[in-house]
Parts: C-alpha cells; structure tokens; sequence
C-alpha cells in the first residue's frame, strides 16, 4: 500500500503525462472534473486497485520508447523513436509512413529537434482532442489556461524535473500539419458508448502506479524525499521517475473499456481515417506524430491494413540523465 506522498506522486505524472495533449480543448469544466477526481481518490482512505502492467504490451512499446542505462544500471536516457513504414499503393507508387513517437513532458532540445524533423514530410498528420480548425497558440499558454489547476499542476512537475511541455515548443502553425484526432464531442461520445469515463481511467491509471512501486518499478518516498534534497535534484528526480513515465506510457493498454480504448484504440482508428484521406489525395511522404504509447497500434494497422513494411528507425533523446562531466582539476 502506498502512502499520501506515493499517491501524490503517481497521479500528478499521470495527469502531467496524459492529458497535455487533450487540455486545450477539453475546456476549463472537463480538465477541473479531471483534477477534481483526482484530489478525491487522494483524500479517500479507501485503496485504489493495482492493476498490472501488460507485459506484452510493454515488450512491444520498447520499439517506440527506451531508457538507457549506463554500466551500473542508472538510466542515462529516455529516448523516443522515429520508424519508418514502406508502402505501395494501387498505381505502384512507392510511399512512406514514418510514427514518430513522443513523450509529452522533455527536454526543450528534444521538441526542437522534432520541430526541424516534421519540415520534411508533405503532411504531418498530429494529435489533439480539439474541434476542427483549433490552432495551439504559439508561445506557451495563454493567461486563461495558466490560471487553470491542471496547469499549477504541469508547472510544478516542469520545475522538479527540469523539463518542459509538448504544447509550449511543438509549433503547430506549420503549413503540413494535419490535425488528425477526434473533436472532444466525439471523444466524449466514443467514452460514453464505450462505458468508459476520465474518473475510471484515473483510477486505473493509479492503480497502475502503485502496481509499479509496489514491483519496484516507481520511485518510492525514501527516494524521492532523498531526490528532493540532492544537490542535482533535477537529475535525481528525472531517474526516479524515469521508469515510471516509460511504464505510464507503454501500459495504455490498461484503459481499454467495452470495445477497445477511447483514448488509444479509437482515437488511432479516426487518425488512420485521417491519414488514408491523405494517402487518397497522392501524399507520398507522411509522418503521423502521436504520443509514443499509441504506437504499437498503429504499427499493427500499417503492417495489417495499409500492408506496409516496416523500415529504418532512429531515436531521439527526451530526458537526458547522464552525470554532468567534471571540470579536469590542474594538479
């Protein structure tokens, strides 16, 4: 069982990990009816149900996201992955389909990194709970969205652990972007039909969490209490936290309800919707830019439905976790 601080803990990397990419358009009541269900699971003395990791699941996400370890097994590095897919459509024109992964809090470097790389396709189909036409502002968040709790919450996970946020740096105004994800009516409907709601996931996402610490996949509060006063707090709490992002990430599986998952399978099948429209207009060169827990769904669509191959890959560094380099002493 974990204590207030492991709770805490674990349900701020959820909400500060998940919902960045649905919180501009969810709109104040949505997003607070999130935070609200939150900080009730963490006042209630009841225990939250600690579901288990899909094992097979995680094994398949280590082709989108890794964390590398050094010779004494300290993470060094989480790193996301592009992979390419290669196709031939109807007319015997060869295409590409590159699923570029990414991890929704990282290191400024690492969402400017992504920001050149998207330059090269001729649609870059991208993921935001929105209606149709929404533009992320450029620059940050608006005062509006910076007085909303989940953003005091996202602002205080930013300071601990030295990183930023997806939507302050990606720049959305770029002439291929694509917007490919569902309108929060239809997100909303898709979680009604399907028996699903943002409480039930929260629970399981805790759940989650506390399988992890408990299997000793999470930070505990000795590490973190220790983390908190390390004279490189930043990178203490990025390690204890490291395998816990990886986990959130690759264990999506857990939010599957009736027919699949709202926030995976069905979001994934109106992306794909998106980019066989794209495909059908003569685009050759397609990158698809979702968070990295979506992707081995979406590799297993390109691979059964569009009949793709699956090509080169290379990754890219989120959170950097090496021991900054000693300045050589002069004897």
């Amino acid at each position: 069982m974990l204590t207030r601080n492991g709770r805490w803990s674990a349900g701020a990397l959820v909400l500060a990990a998940w919902i960045p990419c649905a919180s501009v358009s969810f709109g104040f009541q949505d997003v607070d009816q999130a935070v609200a269900a939150v900080a009730e699971l963490l006042r209630t003395e009841q225990d939250v149900p600690a579901d288990r990791t899909d094992t097979k699941n995680v094994n398949e996400f280590e082709h989108f996201m890794r964390l590398r370890r050094d010779s004494r097994n300290r993470p060094i590095a989480l790193e996301t992955s592009v992979t390419r897919y290669r196709g031939v459509n109807a007319e015997g024109k060869p295409f590409t389909v590159d699923l570029i992964g990414v991890v929704h809090i990282g290191e400024k470097e690492y969402f400017e990194a992504l920001n050149r790389h998207f330059s090269q396709y001729e649609a870059l189909l991208y993921e935001l709970v929105a209606p149709e036409g929404t533009r992320v502002p450029q620059g940050g968040r608006s005062a509006a969205e910076s007085a909303n709790p989940l953003a005091a919450l996202q602002l205080g996970m930013k300071s601990v652990l030295g990183l930023e946020f997806q939507l302050d740096h990606i720049d959305y105004h770029q002439e291929n972007f694509v917007h490919a994800d569902m309108s929060p009516e239809e997100f909303f409907e898709s979680m009604k039909n399907n028996e699903e709601s943002i409480g039930k996931m929260l629970l399981k996402a805790m759940g989650q969490g506390m399988a992890q610490q408990s299997q000793g996949g999470g930070p505990s509060d000795a590490e973190l209490l220790l983390s908190l006063f390390s004279s490189n707090r930043e990178l203490k709490m990025r390690r204890a936290f490291a395998e816990q992002m990886r986990q959130i990430e690759g264990g999506m599986a857990i939010f599957e309800g009736k027919d699949g998952s709202t926030i995976i399978t069905h979001r994934n099948a109106k992306a794909f919707e998106i980019l066989r429209r794209e495909l059908d207009a003569g685009k050759t060169r397609i990158g698809v830019f979702y968070g990295a827990g979506h992707l081995p769904d979406m590799q297993q669509r390109l691979l059964n439905d569009f009949r793709m191959q699956r090509g080169g890959q290379f990754w890219l560094t989120a959170w950097n976790m090496r021991d900054p380099e000693r300045p050589n002493r002069s004897r």
